[in-house]
Parts: C-alpha cells; sequence; structure tokens
C-alpha cells in the first residue's frame, strides 16, 4: 500500500529486468546492494573503434582485456600497480572484497573504488554527456546536488545497455581505467577530492569482474589528471562538504551570491542560521538538527527519530488508534520478511515497487535458496493469510492494521521524513463482503487523515481522488490527502487511502472467497472487496516546512511534547541565594499547576545558561508558549507570556493562569491553521489557458485545471511543463506539472459545462477540475 510519495513514480517495465538482475544478485547487507547499484552506471556515447597510439589504447576496447596488458600500458605512463590479483568473477562489491581479502596477493588494507556514471536529463534530439564519478566505496554521493553544482539538469543514473555501447563493459567491470583519450572528452569526469591524498591503497577492477589492480591515491589521480584539457577539465569535489551544506551552488556567479545571501547575518552558533526563503533545503535541514528532531545514521538515507521528533509520531498514533478502533479496526503485526514468490504475485503491484525493493540474499556466506524481500508494503505479505482466515462471509468485514516500518531502498535524494530508505507508518488492510461497504471507509479513513493534518498538526490538505496514472499499483482507485508547500511551490501527497477492488482476492492472485449469502442456491461466490489505507512520518515533514521559520520549529501545541516553558528571568550576579530559589520555586509551581490541568509544561531552571540562550533554545524547538517569571513579576503576580508563533507578549496574572494559558494555546492551535489555510487557498490559481500554466507555477503555485482526464494529455502536461524551466527546489524530482488530486469539493471552481469546457492541454472536452503542481 502507499502512503505517501515514497514509489516517486510506477516505473513499469524498464526496471523489471533490473529487478530480476537485482534478485539473483549475492548480498550481504542493503548497503552493499546499493554500492554494486551505484557501479552498474551506463553510458550513450558511442564508443571509438579504433585508437592510433600507445597512450590512447582504450583499456576498454575488451572486457577480456588481460591484467598483464593493463600493467604494461600503466607502465608506459610512468605507473607501476601496487599489486595485481586474479580471482574469481565478482559480480557484487561484498564478493569483490571477500575475493580480494582471500587472495595472499592482495595488500592486507585497501579500499574499493567505485565508478558512477549518470545521465543528465537533456531535450530529447541532444546528444547526452555523461557524468562519470570515481569516489571511494563509503563516499555519499547526492546525485542532485552535485548536477545542481556542475549546472547538469536531473542527473540520473544511466542504463546498462547505454554503459555496454559507450565501454564495451558490463556493469561489474567498469572502472576508471574505461577513461582514455577517446572517452574523456565525452564525459563530464569527478572525483572524490580525498583520493589523491589518501594514504591508502585502491582496489581497481581490472576492466573485468576477475581482475584487480591496486594503485595509490595519488597514481589513480594522476592517470585521470593526464586525460584534461582545456576543454574537458576534471573536476575535483569535496563530497562531504557537498552532503553537508545540501544543495549546492552552480558554477554561475549568481547563484553562489544567493547561496551566501542565505546566511542570517550574525546568527549566533546555536541559531538556524539560514533563511527559509533563499535557501529552503539547507534551512529545512538546520532546522531539524537545531531543534533536535533527528540525526544522520552511518546508513545512507536512514534516520535517528530523537524524542522532540518521535513524541509527535506518539500523539499521532495515540489519536489514530482511539479513532480506527471505533471503526472496528484491531492491531496486529506481521514479519517484515516477504518471500519473492509471493511478493511477485501481482505483477501490476510489484512492477510499481520492484526499483525500490531490499532483498536478503545471504544468510552468514550461505546464500539463501529463495531471495527474501524487506517489506516496501504488506499486501502481499497479509492477504495469503486473510485467504486462510476468511472462510465464510460471517467472517467479514476483516479490519485489521500495523504500526511498522517499511523499506524502499530508492536512489533518489533522501531526505528526512519526506524521503528514506526506512521510515514509520501505518498500513490498515481490510476486507468486505460488497462493494459499498469498502467504498464507504475508504472515505471514512480518509476524513480520519485529513483531522489528523488539520486538527493536530494545523496543515490545511484538500482531499480527492488520484488520476488512473497516479493511483495505487493494483489497486481499483485511490482517495488521498494532497498538501502543500509554501516556500516551495510544491504539492506533496500527505495520505492515501485504496480501495483495492476485488483485484487482490481473485484466484489466480490470493483467492479470498466466500459464498454470497443472498444466493438461494448456495452455490454463488464472492471475491471479497478490499482496502488498504496508510499514513507515515512524512507527516512530521510537512507540519516543519509549513510552519517553520527563521528562528527555527514551530509546533502546533496538540503535538508539542512541551507546549509552555517557563523560564526564571531577572537573575543577576547580586542576587542573594534566597531570591534566586523563590524565583525558581515559583516557576516549578506553575509548571505542576499547569500540569494538573493537562498542560504539557515545564520549569527550565538550568543554572549553567543565560535566559537569552534558553529563550533561543526554546524557540528553535518551536514549543508554542514561553512563560517568563522574574523579580518584578513575582512582585505583580504575574507572568509575561511569549507566543512562539507570533512573537507577541502580554502579562497573565498569576490566578488566572490556569484559565489563560488552555485558551492561548487553543488560539494558536488555531491561528496556525488559519494562517497557512489563507497561503495555500491563495496559491490555488484556476487556469483555463495553457499559457498561464508554468507562468503559475514558477510563481509558487497550484493550478487548477478543468481535464479531460487521459493519461496521454497527463503526460504532455507534465512534458511541457516541464521543458520551460528549471526544479525550483533540488531535492525534488521534477520542474514538470503532475496531476495532484481530483478534488471532490467541486465548486470552488467555475462550473464545467459539458461540451463547451475544454481541456487547455488537449482541447477535449473536459470533465473535473483537477489540481495539477510541481511535487515532492
Amino acid at each position: 500500500m502507499l502512503a505517501s510519495r515514497f514509489v516517486a513514480g510506477r516505473c513499469v517495465g524498464i526496471f523489471r529486468n533490473v529487478y530480476r538482475s537485482h534478485i539473483r544478485t549475492h548480498l550481504i547487507t542493503f548497503a552493499e546492494k546499493r554500492f554494486e547499484s551505484t557501479l552498474s552506471a551506463p553510458h550513450s556515447v558511442p564508443l571509438p573503434q579504433h585508437h592510433n597510439n600507445h597512450l590512447s589504447r582504450s583499456f576498454s576496447r575488451s572486457a577480456m582485456a588481460s591484467v598483464e596488458s593493463i600493467v604494461q600500458q600503466l607502465q608506459g605512463l610512468s605507473i607501476t600497480p601496487a599489486a595485481t590479483v586474479s580471482h574469481a568473477a565478482a559480480s557484487s562489491p561484498a564478493t569483490w572484497r571477500e575475493a580480494l581479502e582471500q587472495s595472499s596477493s592482495a595488500p592486507k588494507s585497501f579500499e574499493l573504488i567505485k565508478t558512477i556514471v549518470y545521465k543528465p536529463k537533456t531535450a530529447k534530439t541532444a546528444t547526452p554527456v555523461p557524468l562519470v564519478v570515481v569516489a571511494r566505496e563509503g563516499t555519499d554521493v547526492i546525485s542532485g546536488a552535485l548536477g545542481k553544482k556542475l549546472n547538469l539538469k536531473e542527473p540520473r543514473l544511466a542504463s546498462e545497455d547505454l554503459l555496454t555501447e559507450f565501454f564495451s563493459l558490463d556493469k561489474n567491470s567498469l572502472s576508471p581505467l574505461a577513461l582514455n583519450e577517446q572517452t574523456f572528452p565525452k564525459v563530464v569526469t569527478v572525483i572524490d577530492n580525498t583520493i589523491e591524498s589518501a594514504s591508502t591503497i585502491f582496489a581497481i577492477r581490472g576492466l573485468s569482474t576477475s581482475s584487480t589492480i591496486f594503485l595509490t591515491g595519488r597514481e589513480l589521480f594522476s592517470y585521470i589528471k593526464r586525460l584534461e584539457t582545456q576543454e574537458n577539465a576534471l573536476h575535483e569535489i569535496d563530497f562531504e562538504a557537498l552532503r553537508t551544506d545540501g544543495p549546492a551552488a552552480s558554477a554561475t556567479t549568481p547563484a553562489k551570491k544567493e547561496k551566501e545571501s542565505a546566511k542570517i547575518e550574525g546568527a549566533a552558533q546555536i541559531a538556524i542560521g539560514i533563511k527559509k526563503e533563499v535557501d529552503f533545503a539547507g534551512w529545512y535541514t538546520n532546522v531539524l538538527l537545531k531543534a533536535d528532531m533527528l540525526d544522520y545514521y552511518n546508513v545512507s538515507g536512514c534516520y535517528i527519530l530523537k524524542p522532540w521528533s518521535y513524541s509527535i509520531w506518539e500523539i499521532i498514533q495515540d489519536w489514530f488508534n482511539k479513532e480506527i478502533k471505533e471503526l472496528g479496526v484491531q492491531n496486529a503485526y506481521f514479519p517484515m520478511f516477504v518471500s519473492q514468490s509471493v511478493l511477485e504475485k501481482e505483477k501490476d503491484h510489484i512492477e510499481g515497487f520492484s526499483p525500490e525493493v531490499a532483498w536478503v540474499t545471504r544468510a552468514g556466506k550461505s546464500d539463501l535458496e529463495e531471495p527474501i524481500a524487506i517489506r516496501p508494503t504488506s499486501e502481499t505479505a497479509m492477504y495469503p493469510y486473510y485467504a486462510k482466515w476468511i472462510r465464510s462471509h460471517r467472517d467479514l468485514p476483516l479490519k485489521l492494521n500495523q504500526w511498522n516500518s517499511v523499506v524502499r531502498w530508492e536512489f533518489k535524494n533522501p531526505q528526512p521524513f519526506l524521503r528514506t530508505r526506512e521510515f514509520l507508518w501505518q498500513e490498515g488492510h481490510t476486507a468486505h463482503l460488497t462493494k459499498p461497504e469498502a467504498d464507504i471507509e475508504v472515505r471514512q479513513i480518509l476524513d480520519l487523515y485529513r483531522r489528523v493534518y488539520e486538527d493536530l498538526l494545523a496543515v490545511p490538505v484538500i482531499p480527492g481522488v488520484k488520476s488512473e496514472k497516479e493511483k495505487f499499483a493494483g489497486g481499483l482507485y485511490t482517495t488521498t490527502v494532497e498538501g502543500f508547500i509554501p516556500t516551495s511551490g510544491r504539492g506533496i501527497q500527505a495520505a492515501t487511502s485504496h480501495c483495492l477492488g476485488q483485484n487482490f482476492s481473485r484466484p489466480e492472485m490470493f483467492n479470498i472467497v466466500v459464498e454470497d449469502p443472498n444466493d438461494p442456491t448456495g452455490q454463488g461466490k464472492i471475491y471479497v472487496w478490499q482496502n488498504s489505507w496508510g499514513l507515515s512520518t512524512r507527516t512530521i515533514g510537512v507540519m516543519v516546512m509549513t510552519h517553520g521559520d527563521n528562528q527555527g520549529l514551530i509546533l502546533p501545541p496538540r503535538v508539542a511534547a512541551i507546549q509552555a516553558v517557563i523560564i526564571p528571568c531577572g537573575i543577576a550576579a547580586k542576587t542573594s541565594d534566597e531570591q534566586r530559589k523563590t524565583i525558581n520555586d515559583k516557576c516549578e509551581e506553575l509548571a505542576q499547576q499547569l500540569k494538573k490541568i493537562g498542560v504539557k509544561a515545564k520549569a527550565d531552571l538550568r543554572d549553567v545558561h543565560t535566559p537569552g540562550f534558553k529563550f533561543n533554545d526554546w524557540e528553535q524547538k518551536g514549543v508554542p508558549l514561553r512563560l517568563e517569571i522574574g523579580p518584578a513579576d513575582l512582585a505583580k503576580q504575574q507572568t509575561l507570556s511569549v507566543r512562539r508563533d507570533t512573537g507577541i507578549k502580554a502579562p497573565i496574572p498569576l490566578a488566572q493562569l490556569t484559565t489563560v494559558v488552555p485558551q492561548l494555546l487553543e488560539t494558536i492551535q488555531s491561528d496556525l491553521f488559519k494562517k497557512a489555510q489563507d497561503n495555500y487557498y491563495s496559491r490555488l490559481k484556476e487556469i483555463t489557458k495553457w499559457d498561464d500554466i508554468v507562468p503559475a507555477l514558477d510563481n509558487k503555485c497550484v493550478v487548477a485545471l478543468p481535464w479531460c482526464e487521459e493519461e496521454a494529455c497527463e503526460d504532455d502536461i507534465k512534458e511541457r511543463s516541464g521543458q520551460s524551466s528549471e526544479p525550483q527546489d533540488e531535492r525534488a524530482p521534477s520542474a514538470g506539472a503532475k496531476s495532484l488530486c481530483i478534488p471532490f469539493d467541486q465548486s470552488r471552481w467555475t462550473p464545467i459545462v459539458p461540451g463547451q469546457t475544454k481541456c487547455p492541454a488537449c482541447s477535449k472536452d473536459a470533465k473535473r477540475w483537477t489540481l495539477f503542481g510541481r511535487s515532492y
């Protein structure tokens, strides 16, 4: 089931062969799978067939080039390998390293070199110029940031056919030695800038899967550097800086100036330090780190959810659990492992996920007889048991939900909470006797998702149905709540509720069948109607992006772990211990009073920090309300309140504290929602002419089009709108407008007149108003 835009499109057909090759590959860890895939990078420039001199002789003329011939050619360049090793064919980084470690000829300590090839997006009639990256095995290559730095549009891993066409090598034989005087000018080459000065020895494929050549970093660097010309430079990149700084500025001067202007002048180390409106991606990362929401993990694309963010997820869980149990849903748990044969049962379903499936193929040093998938979703894991448990119509409806994590091993730029390789969610799976019963539940669940966003997170969403192209793979139809991020001008799929129809209950699938209770003969059979629905920790990222400002996080009170923080003020060096104790005791007393009436309050009595430090600290963490208590306040029997969302200050009499504070928190909650809703609605533009679409998108709006609802037109809208401008947000996938949803409420726009209102993209009769926009 699909709860968010983690699937990033239904990559059918073209990925099926990739998928089948992956499941035959021997892996130990998912990280190794990622590394193997990055080695499989391809090209689209024809390979020169003839070479005229010794130094320009292509190592890649034949994949069977002998180690001896490569060594001879390297020696002709005054490069003497530290060692050469012939070994059993190694089709993955794991088996390659294992083969080298078992060889007595290999150095005791070494690092693998990975060679990644990307194909930047170009016009269909243009000749692609591939991007070749030479990096250390542990280097995290963020292709989007790299493309931005080099002014290359949307670099994606290139196809294996193009790799073979260009280098005459298979994916497991590719190495930097394939670069020569003929190929180097036709590509853009990047090298990890830590390689040249590294003290380690590097293992490099000998242009085959069964041979390895060991060179120093300086030797490898000099081999590639010698190919550099005035027209074709070798780009030395600091990948660590590229990763920590977020999307890099492009090579043009104006972009550099804009990047610099994102810094907030005079910002202290504790501050966010980056302007949201200038460098949104950098701001977002800084807010999450400074607010103590998460930390980076040592597996790329995975993050640690710290208590400050996980507490939000717990609040959502508690609220949602109560609501779904009122609908008769029960919680259960199914294992994370899914067998290959079961996962492949539903063709459309698995083709939608296959590029992202992570596989376990080894246990210890033994290969598994059948690869086992880590669940990307649980339909195929759960439904064999639904068939076992549902034996009669009296067993219906069956309504189960599970809170779990799923893994989708995406190779796009990971972004905390929005696009991660492992994420938390709930996934509900229900079975019904009739379609009307299933339809009712789909909308009930969708409304609960709307309430999670609007009532808890103060984030406005628009409910609707997905187009046929964008619906859940294998489902009958998909309903969605669509959010919007004003700063980037991009829509975001917030949560989805799917009607699967009878697609999974058919005999050729899971055969979930019961007798028809309305058939007097007792012979009739009904295949059950099924739904699936899900909500993920993407909720947290959407909330942060919607409400946060240049001071940091802003938490809606209903999901804040601390709703009010009480800070002692006015304590100076001359303040006596007795006065200090009196103020601190009063702060603690007020916190306890608020806790008794259900307000989550905390007295910050840390004596190692000044009040100013504490103000900034809690502002960054987004605590909705700050209460200040000092000697003057005690004398007046009041506290000074400061709202995080507006900064408005107002005194509150201590005698009225337990009445005023809850009311103020509710005001903050409603004000946050109203502000976000007004912003969202102001960016919804009714468009009836094609020429107005791209300008509206460039103004960071979502467009409502009277649409024909034909898939060919949908593809055309995305293609044509994407040709006009670059993506505004580096980490988002495309500048083209995709269909977001067909809103249930059509009354917002001019009524469509059958036969008269035309689709602005293709001029066919329009059916319904549909939201199109750039999206995450």
